[in-house]
């Protein structure tokens, strides 16, 4: 049974965003709903393929998109509700950030029983 927090992705080659960030202690104004309206932006850009989200209880957290092509992630990048979205992140919401973008050449998976 698959376990819909792995995103459903084709056989590479594709690409991943790779997004680590640190939430400041007093970054709650909007920041939920931005997050959810960010998921469904991507979700619907042309050459998404998923997504994988997780965050620790610090505030430390790791977001993966992937795309089907460099050219994909460069459209949305340059889609106005995120470009505003991040720099909300930068203003209020997070006390670091990185972002890394990679091809991925090989995948692995395995659904190892019930768990």
């Amino acid at each position: 049974m698959h376990d819909d927090r792995f995103a459903r992705l084709p056989k590479p080659p594709y690409y991943a965003v790779i997004f680590s960030s640190l939430r400041r202690g007093d970054a709650a104004d909007g920041y939920a709903e931005a997050a959810t309206r960010m998921d469904e932006l991507a979700r619907v850009q042309p050459g998404f393929l998923g997504v994988e989200s997780a965050r620790d209880n610090e505030g430390f957290g790791i977001t993966t998109a992937y795309f089907d092509s460099e050219a994909s992630i460069k459209a949305w990048r340059g889609h106005d509700e995120h470009a505003s979205a991040r720099q909300r992140g930068r203003d209020a919401w997070y006390a670091q950030f990185a972002v890394r973008v990679a091809k991925v050449e090989r995948a692995y998976e395995w659904e190892c029983g019930n768990a």
